[in-house]
């Protein structure tokens, strides 16, 4: 009866005994303790130029090995072309050999990549010596099984392709380049199973692809806001590469592509609102707080003396674009955004009441509502059956297009209307807050919508296959900032006069109501009517977040 695996001379087969010689006994253990050793010593790779040789590791290749191999999770940002993904199909083999039932699964963003990888595996394997190799049970392009019980797995990064396995090691290929709402599925339903053990290993590699879930972890990783242990490859790492190899792959390719494949940069797509130097540098935070199943993120919790601006993206809700909104803190400059919302399943007639709970905690924000979808609906119930008070109303002006206040007038509508005008300048001040260091974005998503945020024609929209609901808050937002209802809001000085003469009204037991006449216009006077008497001083401190 042979011994190979269906007769393959180049694999053992299961349960067939063998004798070890005292010397490869000594070899296995000493394999088994060192990772570089092993792969130095044992593991041969398919080389273009030459065909079959040893794999002689460079220096980096070893300390990359030795990272993975030393920590339980491993994130890896690396050049094009620099043998990461040799390396790790090494390190798999390792871990699957000289472990007893171990299972990994291999995931890259195509099933194809995923099996090209089994397969740099399998050969590696097949040209092991036969005492060295743990016998075959299962042998196929998506799966091998050995008779030490661990086995590996390869598939495309998806919430179904590892289900109902027990996974010891993860590997994620080419993460940056897994489609963004499939990077956050995953990790959403897979990785708290994956990471249950106390000894699961998970290994993400890639070159970057814009500010995805790929730069959030890696971000996270250098700033030392999770357990990753990070390590780069870059091009001049490999050798061979010198500055006479930079000049010609750029004249064979482009700037923006050799500082995203070879000096492995986070860029975002090109003709970008800001500019690429400006989000390069932007910087996230970890929220403090979540709520409503993690679609709320708050990075502060309500300031009683803070004024706040709630802006408010809609859609038609349940699977079609997400809506969302932005609650910023509006009282100094550097403006902050505090707190950011977004679900793409909320029913419309739902929505009203997160956006009324979350505007109330921060002392009743002053809230503006895209209407040019079911937008109006919202801003009826939040306005009429809510009865929240400080849902801005816009006015139609003539050439001045839309400005804020005028609730008494023919013109009024609860909220703002999208137009071109609004866009324009919404964007264009906005670009200046954002590059003039004039707010503190905080939200993570916010920073990838804007790094996907494009021009198209004459007007700026999310990439295809992009987003930008968070984005659209803060246009609106920049656009409010040139109204004179804002200025005046954000002036100190208006603002402590306002309070005053409320703090008069009400010792003199006078109703609020009717017209402060300060010497501003008839719609300034409006919108100072329709301001709530605690609309500054708004604190409920027991309950601020309990309905949430």
């Amino acid at each position: 009866m042979s011994e190979n695996y269906l007769a393959n001379p180049n694999l053992k087969k299961a349960y067939v005994p063998l004798e070890f010689t005292e010397e490869q006994i000594k070899e296995v253990i000493k394999c088994s303790k060192d990772v570089n050793y092993f792969i130095n010593t044992y593991v041969k790779i398919i080389s273009l130029d030459e065909g079959l040789i040893d794999f002689d590791m460079y220096p980096y290749q070893e300390s990359m090995a030795q990272t993975i191999a030393d920590n339980r999770f491993t994130v890896i940002k690396t050049c094009r072309q620099a043998g990461k993904t040799t390396t790790s199909a090494a390190v798999v083999l390792w871990h699957v050999l000289f472990n007893e039932s171990y299972t990994v699964a291999i995931l890259a963003n195509k099933l194809s990549t995923a099996r090209e990888i089994l397969a740099r595996v399998q050969r590696a394997f097949e040209y092991l010596p036969k005492w060295l190799q743990q016998g075959v049970v299962v042998w196929n392009k998506t799966n091998i099984e050995l008779e030490n019980g661990s086995q590996i797995i390869a598939a495309s990064t998806a919430s179904s392709a590892i289900r109902g396995y027990s996974i010891n090691f993860l590997y994620l290929d080419e993460f940056a380049f897994v489609p963004r709402n499939i990077q956050h599925d995953f990790f959403t339903s897979v990785y708290p199973t994956i990471i249950s053990g106390s000894n699961t290993k998970v290994v993400i590699t890639s070159t970057p692809n814009g500010f995805d879930l790929f730069y959030q972890i890696w971000s996270n990783s250098i700033e030392g806001r999770n357990e990753y242990a990070n390590f780069s490859v870059d091009w001049w790492d490999v050798p061979g590469r010198d500055k006479e190899w930079k000049e010609k792959t750029i004249a064979n390719t482009s700037e923006d592509q050799f500082r995203q494949e070879f000096e492995a940069e986070f860029l975002g797509s090109s003709n970008t609102l800001i500019s690429p130097n400006t989000l390069r540098i932007l910087s996230f935070a970890n929220p403090i707080s979540t709520h409503y199943e993690g679609s709320l993120k708050v990075y502060e919790e309500p300031v009683e003396t803070s004024l706040y601006f709630c802006i408010v993206d809609t859609s038609r809700g349940v699977g079609i674009d997400a809506s969302a909104f932005t609650v910023i803190d509006a009282s100094t400059v550097p403006y902050k955004v505090v707190a950011c919302y977004k679900n793409n399943t909320i029913a419309p007639l739902v929505y009203p009441e997160v956006i009324y709970n979350v505007a109330k905690s921060y002392n009743e924000a002053f809230t503006l509502i895209e209407i040019n979808d079911n937008g109006q609906q919202i801003a009826d119930i939040l306005h009429n059956e809510l009865e929240y008070e400080n849902t801005i109303f816009t006015t139609v002006k003539g050439r001045a297009g839309q400005i804020i206040g005028g609730g008494f007038s023919a013109n009024f509508q609860r909220g703002v209307r999208t137009t071109r005008q609004v866009k324009r300048i919404g964007c264009a001040n906005l670009k200046t807050m954002i590059e003039k260091d004039k707010i503190v974005l905080n939200d993570f998503e916010l920073i990838n919508e804007l790094s996907t945020f494009v021009q198209r024609k004459s007007s700026y929209e999310a990439d295809i296959g992009s987003h930008d609901d968070l984005v659209m808050c803060l246009v609106l937002f920049a656009w409010a900032t040139n109204q004179t209802f804002f200025k005046d809001l954000t002036d100190t000085d208006f603002r402590k006069k306002l309070l005053e003469d409320r703090e008069k009204l009400l010792t003199d037991d006078i109703l609020p109501f009717g017209f402060i006449d300060d010497g501003s216009d008839f719609e300034s006077e409006n919108v100072i009517n329709n301001f709530n008497s605690d609309d500054f001083l708004y604190s409920d401190t027991d309950n601020k977040w309990s309905s949430w």
